[in-house]
């Protein structure tokens, strides 16, 4: 980046540093701070609307659509989350290329399983096979963000609805014996003061979202924790470490940043929280633990 990083051998400590921070590998590993932070963003209102429709689903009176509510919760909060994490980027991926491949390619005479491969043809390929690199990248994200919106959606579904069932019941019949229908005694009773008891869940359900992060490296994401073990062990002819591992220092800023927004999160639900219980006659239970 500077031009006297011709040749950093020779340079002072200081230049030295400031040539071996700003290669393009470093720039890599500062952007990927930027994809954590870009995918706690999406999923966290992802998570959350899936979490209402599922908390939803399981108060209906409809049998069937109970059903599924109980079922999605039961299944994900009983399966290990990295199962998730590595199944449904790979589900998703696959059936998507597999219902491209019976539109495109109805006259394709080889199985699409074949061992442990599975073989579309190429105009069934998503993305493109000659799509650029950022495509393949966003696709991977894209579906990493499901993974993760499907896995925490389920633990939401499963404290909203403790919270929506410790709101009184009496003040919902009192709202229907006034002559609200049952959708506007919701809206206007229940909504307003469940988030004062979902509130401390789904706290914890977003400090558990954080620390699930370093997961996207295993989803083949070049993530901070990639890029932590890459920079940290890398030795090159133009760079010399005057230490053989540096990724104690790597980590360590990793730690770091887990710390500040895990620090930074309590603070803004604590603000929630007081908004919260502004005008209302209750007090906060403990949130259900993810």
């Amino acid at each position: 980046m500077f031009g006297f990083c011709d040749d950093p051998s020779v340079l002072p400590q200081w230049q030295w540093f400031a040539c071996f921070l700003t290669t393009q590998t470093h720039f890599a590993f500062y952007r990927s701070f930027g994809v954590v932070m870009l995918l706690l963003v999406i999923v966290a209102p992802a998570a959350l609307a899936m979490g209402f429709l599922g908390a939803l689903a399981i108060r209906s009176r409809f049998p069937p659509l109970a059903w599924v509510g109980h079922g999605y919760v039961n299944i994900v909060r009983g399966v290990p989350d990295i199962v998730f994490f590595l199944f449904v980027p790979i589900a998703v991926g696959q059936g998507i290329e597999w219902t491209l491949h019976q539109i495109v390619c109805p006259d394709w005479d080889q199985p699409i399983r074949q061992g442990n491969d599975f073989i579309v043809c190429r105009e069934a390929r998503v993305p493109p096979v000659n799509s650029p690199r950022w495509m393949h990248d966003l696709y991977g994200f894209a579906l990493a963000v499901l993974a993760y919106a499907l896995v925490f959606g389920a633990f939401a579904a499963n404290t909203l609805h403790g919270a929506m069932k410790a709101v009184p019941r009496a003040q919902m019949e009192t709202a229907e014996a006034y002559g609200m229908s049952r959708g506007q005694a919701f809206r206007r009773v229940m909504l307003p003061q469940m988030w004062v008891y979902a509130l401390p869940g789904l706290s914890n359900i977003w400090q558990i979202l954080i620390k699930a992060t370093p997961l996207l490296f295993l989803l083949g994401i070049q993530d901070i924790v990639f890029w932590a073990r890459e920079l940290g062990g890398e030795k090159t002819a133009l760079f010399r470490f005057q230490h053989p591992d540096w990724r104690v220092w790597y980590f360590l800023a990793v730690l770091v940043f887990y710390l500040l927004l895990t620090w930074v999160s309590e603070k803004f639900f604590g603000r929630l929280m007081a908004r919260a219980l502004r005008g209302q006659g209750v007090q906060p239970r403990s949130g259900a633990a993810a």
